[in-house]
């Protein structure tokens, strides 16, 4: 009987594994840091089964504002990310990042992308808008936030854009805020590809699958045999678990399935346990295994709320209309939405 499952989508860029400075790897390592403490919050601050998040989209969005951020809304941002967009060496990591992702092959495509939703009139310092225009594909957009129908379409279809028209409507024909809104801030993270090794559509079989509360239910089960990277490990507390690796086709990205050893140690407990030192270890120590891998037959959709997570991590100040403090991004004052 399969116990309950784990599944952690991990972008493995190879160009960052090898052959760049210490400081390349040390930014690595950050934005591996700052990925595990935004899931880690997600899990903890919404108790549901399945959640899905981009923490690179977040990361993005968060750069291009520390680049407009002042006081204590540019230090909260620095300290939540682990490093100041200013830095040379940060811009051309970032830059190097996005044309890894640009320079996907035919078989697998992602693309990164971020526009900020300007409101028409709106001053904005000619340093910020030059800094926006060298930030990993970003972009500025007029829009009149006092026409809440043709902004919201103005956003979806730039969204339906930027994600392969896998989103179609992602804001609502709504007002935006009670108030004005002039600044909209929208990320994007697109992915699609194939399995290096397919699961056979014949090979699914109904199976028992073991849920987070102890239930269990028939679910279909996907089955394939193929060559796959595996390893076993254990948390401080000497919980054990076990992780397979499965690539998409180009071997740049893989997806890591982390199951439980015993059917009665809880995921949260692995989950608390995840550094991106651990992360490190994992793709360091697994070894080249030929198995059978039966995996449940899934799709996961789920929404989440950053004016939750990004204070809960430290980030303070960037929803507060008191305390924000974008004077980098315009001299007017600013509301985001």
């Amino acid at each position: 009987m399969p116990p309950v499952y784990l599944l952690l989508m991990l972008v493995c860029l190879s160009c960052f594994s090898r052959g760049y400075s210490h400081s390349y790897e040390r930014l690595r390592e950050l934005n591996t840091d700052f990925a595990v403490r935004l899931y880690q919050m997600l899990v903890e601050t919404e108790n549901r089964t399945n959640s899905v998040i981009s923490p690179i989209s977040v990361a993005n969005s968060l750069g291009l504002l520390q680049f407009g951020a002042r006081g204590s809304t540019s230090a909260q941002i620095e300290n939540v990310l682990g490093y100041n967009v200013n830095d040379e060496s940060v811009r051309n990591f970032m830059k190097a990042m996005h044309r890894e992702l640009v320079n996907s092959s035919q078989e697998t495509s992602m693309h990164l992308a971020c526009a900020l939703f300007v409101q028409t009139g709106t001053s904005l310092s000619a340093q910020f808008i030059e800094n926006a225009a060298l930030w990993a594909n970003s972009s500025l957009q007029q829009a009149n936030f006092s026409e809440h129908t043709w902004t919201a379409s103005q956003i979806n279809q730039w969204v339906t854009r930027n994600t392969g028209g896998g989103i179609q409507t992602l804001v609502p024909c709504g007002p935006f805020l009670p108030g004005f809104t002039q600044i909209t801030l929208v990320s994007t993270m697109y992915f699609r590809s194939r399995w290096k090794t397919k699961f056979s559509f014949t090979d699914t079989q109904t199976l028992p699958f073991i849920s987070t509360d102890g239930s269990v239910v028939k679910v279909p089960m996907m089955h394939q045999t193929a060559d796959v990277n595996y390893g076993q490990f254990e948390t401080a507390s000497f919980e054990k678990f076990t992780i397979v690796e499965l690539p998409y086709l180009g071997n740049t990205v893989s997806m890591f399935v982390v199951r439980p050893t015993d059917k009665n140690t809880h995921l949260s407990s692995i989950e608390a346990s995840l550094t991106s030192k651990s992360i490190a270890l994992w793709t360091s120590s697994m070894k080249k295994f030929k198995m059978d891998i039966f995996m449940p037959r899934f799709k996961l959709e789920s929404h989440s709320d950053l004016k939750v997570l990004l204070p809960a991590l430290g980030v303070l100040d960037l929803f507060d209309p008191r305390k924000a403090d974008f004077k980098g991004i315009s001299g007017m004052f600013l509301i985001f939405h």
